[in-house]
C-alpha cells in the first residue's frame, strides 16, 4: 500500500512548536548525508518533498509532513556535523532530547545508517540512549542499491551483532531509496505502529 497524499506541515525548532494534533509521529533521525531526505521523498513519491543537498546539515528544524490525513512524518536535523558550530548542535541537542522524552505523540524514531559504511560512534550512542530510554525505535540500513547483496547481508549481520551485544533487539531494514528496493516492506512496517 502507498502513501497517497504528503504536504508539508511546518518546521519546528523545538518542541513548543510542533503542531498541536493528537495525530501520530514517526521521525526519521540519523547523520547528516545518510540520505534521509532521499527516503523521504521515494516513501512518499514526491520527488522534491524533502530538499535533498550534496551539503550536509541542510535541515535546522523538525520537519512535519502529513501523511495521508493519518500520522506526521518527522524529518530531524541529522547528527554528526562538523561545520555547525558548537552553540547550535548544542541547541539541537536540547530541543531534540526534549522531542524523545517528552512528545507523547511521537510513536517509532528510524535510524538512518549508510549501509556502506560501519556504524559510527555517534550513531551506536544514539541507539544505545534511544534503547535505554526505552524509547520505540527501529533502523534502515540505507543506499542498498551501492552494495552487493552479500554486503548488504553483512552489514546486517554485523550491526545486528552490534545492538545485540547492548542488549538491544529491534527490527532492521534495508532500503535503497533510487531502486525502490525494500519500501513497500518498509511503508507496511510504519503503518503497523500507525494503526
Amino acid at each position: 500500500m502507498a502513501v497517497k497524499k504528503a504536504t508539508f506541515v511546518k518546521s519546528a525548532p523545538d518542541i513548543s512548536h510542533c503542531p498541536d494534533s493528537d495525530l501520530p509521529e514517526i521521525c526519521f533521525s540519523g547523520r547528516s548525508n545518510v540520505g534521509k531526505s532521499s527516503l523521504i521523498n521515494a516513501l512518499t513519491n514526491k520527488k522534491k518533498l524533502a530538499k535533498t543537498s550534496n551539503v550536509p546539515g541542510k535541515t535546522r528544524e523538525m520537519n512535519y509532513f502529513l501523511i495521508d490525513e493519518l500520522w506526521y512524518l518527522v524529518d530531524l536535523p541529522g547528527y554528526g556535523y562538523a561545520k555547525v558550530s558548537k552553540k547550535e548542535q548544542q541547541r539541537w541537542g536540547k530541543a531534540l532530547e526534549q522531542y524523545f522524552m517528552q512528545r507523547k505523540q511521537l510513536t517509532l524514531v528510524i535510524v538512518l545508517v549508510d549501509i556502506r559504511h560501519k556504524p559510527q560512534q555517534n550513531d551506536l550512542d544514539f541507539i544505545f540512549w534511544l534503547g535505554s530510554h526505552e524509547i520505540p525505535f527501529s533502523i534502515v540500513l540505507s543506499k542498498a542499491d551501492k552494495v552487493s547483496k552479500t554486503k548488504q547481508s553483512a552489514s546486517k549481520k554485523a550491526l545486528r551483532k552490534e545492538i545485540l551485544d547492548m542488549n538491544i533487539d529491534v527490527p532492521i531494514h534495508i532500503v535503497s531509496s533510487e531502486q525502490r528496493s525494500g519500501m513497500d516492506e518498509f511503508h507496511e512496517f510504519l503503518l503497523s505502529f500507525i494503526t
